[in-house]
């Protein structure tokens, strides 16, 4: 018995003595490993900068060659890509006033000045929301030993906004010339020191674009199948070439579509889905449609800070389709009237002045307008769009008065009914409201009104639809199921009552 437990004993040391060499032998091949692998980067710094889904400036580099070493493409990518983490990072510290980051991509002489302000807006209840929308970059001096770059930027477009205890005191756009010092450390190039050359405030001067016609007779298109999903899995251009001709048989000569924001890629456009709506605009151009596209459907940030993924969204967009012959109008937001509340009426309004702009500069054959939900809204930017655009959905008895009211304020641009419905549902959440019967009558009364005073139109919409996504209107039935009933054709394909008034008489 004795000696069975002693040999059960030394059975447990050896097995222990043998875990622990093991458990050595583990940790010293690790970190022999460790120290012979290059550094991780992403792992080095403070504060991950994921660059490409956060932060895209328009960059555009003056190649003429520089005093020094010459310096290779590889080279110029690296300097670019920590060059605008660094503007990110620091624009994160003055909006959040904290040093988080600035230590990764500044040297330590130079994120003094950093702290300081930091330190001093923290102190005054100051936060700054900046960003950068373009650069223009000039490598002026690379040293012989590779370790310094001396970087001009030319005309570098800056959006900042500042408030004083979160009340916005300042609001300003500038073009400034800044020449850095760069120093390589640590395998990526940190800012040494900064100086502003030059600052002026950015004035674009806004020229009306004409629109090609302005007998609109139009409707808003969504597929009856795919409602708010018209790129989808189920995309078939022939149910779309088919709607179309229905659409133009009935008298129309426009339609208004939908590009959804995230569904198309933000930043980053996805290719099938360009490819997707070409389809559509050629489809419309042979059909003899013209086109309204809205750009930011199911958009709803607008904080300065998501300005240059909104900006690569819209670029990419308006760039391949400017020279489209089907194109009428770009409309920059769908009711963005609607998100003053949740989100702020400046900062709203703003963001929508950039984007007029961004898409002006980039398309002059085209007008540009924005699709306020009510009268009331659309005077905002009215001297900065090329058409002004409103939707009504309230009492018909009003809306001629809010019209001619309308009419009076805007005297020099086309004013447009880019939405009017009303929808024949008369079920359970609306017993005895609406019918098919009531919808005709409404779409005839407001047809003679919209005849009368020649006011252009796009009504909503050409289907009644079985489906209405939780994202556009909640899941409420009482919400959801009157919008399923607002088309001019039933869900089956059948022509409604309203169908007569689909067009001007």
């Amino acid at each position: 018995m004795v000696k069975t437990n002693k040999r059960i004993l030394r059975g447990v040391l050896m097995l222990t003595y043998l875990i622990i060499i093991g458990i050595l032998l583990f940790l010293v091949s690790s970190l022999y490993s460790f120290l012979n692998t290059g550094a991780d980067r992403s792992k080095m710094l403070h504060t991950e900068v994921k660059k490409v889904e956060q932060y895209l400036p328009k960059v555009t580099w003056k190649k003429d060659g520089n005093e020094g070493r010459k310096i290779s493409e590889q080279k110029i990518n690296a300097v670019e890509n920590d060059y605008l983490d660094a503007w990110y990072v620091k624009q994160i510290a003055y909006k959040t006033n904290t040093q988080a980051g600035i230590e990764d991509y500044f040297t330590k002489s130079s994120r003094e000045n950093i702290y300081a302000l930091i330190k001093n807006n923290k102190l005054e209840k100051i936060t700054i929301d900046a960003t950068t929308l373009e650069h223009n970059l000039d490598i002026e001096f690379f040293s012989e030993d590779g370790q310094l770059i001396i970087l001009k930027d030319t005309d570098a477009l800056e959006h900042k906004k500042v408030f004083k205890d979160n009340k916005l005191i300042l609001e300003t756009t500038e073009v400034s010339t800044y020449r850095f010092v760069l120093l390589l450390e640590d395998g990526f190039w940190r800012i040494r020191h900064m100086v502003k050359e030059a600052s002026k405030k950015y004035n674009y001067n806004y020229l009306k674009t004409a629109i090609a016609f302005t007998d609109i007779k139009g409707i808003n298109y969504y597929p009856q199948a795919t409602p708010w999903n018209m790129y989808g899995d189920s995309f078939d251009i022939n149910i779309i070439k088919n709607d179309f001709r229905i659409i133009k048989k009935a008298g129309l000569n426009s339609i208004r579509i939908f590009v959804p924001y995230e569904d198309f890629g933000k930043a980053n456009i996805k290719v099938d889905k360009l490819e997707k709506l070409e389809k559509v605009l050629d489809t419309a151009l042979k059909e003899n449609l013209k086109v309204v596209i809205t750009l930011f459907d199911f958009y709803g940030n607008y904080d300065v800070l998501d300005w240059t993924l909104n900006q690569r969204h819209a670029e990419k967009i308006v760039e391949k389709f400017k020279n489209h012959d089907a194109i009428l109008a770009w409309d920059v937001k769908n009711e963005p009237n609607l998100d003053f509340d949740s989100r702020g009426r400046e900062n709203v309004i703003s963001w929508l002045d950039f984007m007029v702009i961004l898409i002006k500069t980039i398309d002059t054959k085209h007008p540009v307008t924005i699709g306020w939900s009510n009268t009331k809204s659309a005077t905002i930017l009215k001297d900065k769009v090329d058409v002004v655009s409103f939707h009504y959905y309230e009492d018909l008895d009003k809306f001629e008065s809010e019209y001619l009211v309308l009419k009076d304020t805007i005297k020099d641009k086309p004013i447009i009914l880019q939405e009017f419905g009303v929808s024949s549902y008369g079920g359970l959440w609306r017993p005895f409201v609406g019918s098919e019967e009531k919808q005709a009558d409404y779409y005839k009364e407001i047809q003679k009104i919209m005849t009368k005073n020649d006011i252009p139109f796009m009504s909503w919409t050409l289907y009644d639809f079985n489906v209405v996504p939780k994202e556009v209107l909640g899941r409420l039935p009482w919400r959801t199921n009157p919008q399923k009933k607002f088309g001019f054709i039933t869900s089956s394909g059948a022509k409604k009552l309203s169908y007569k008034y689909i067009s001007k008489e």
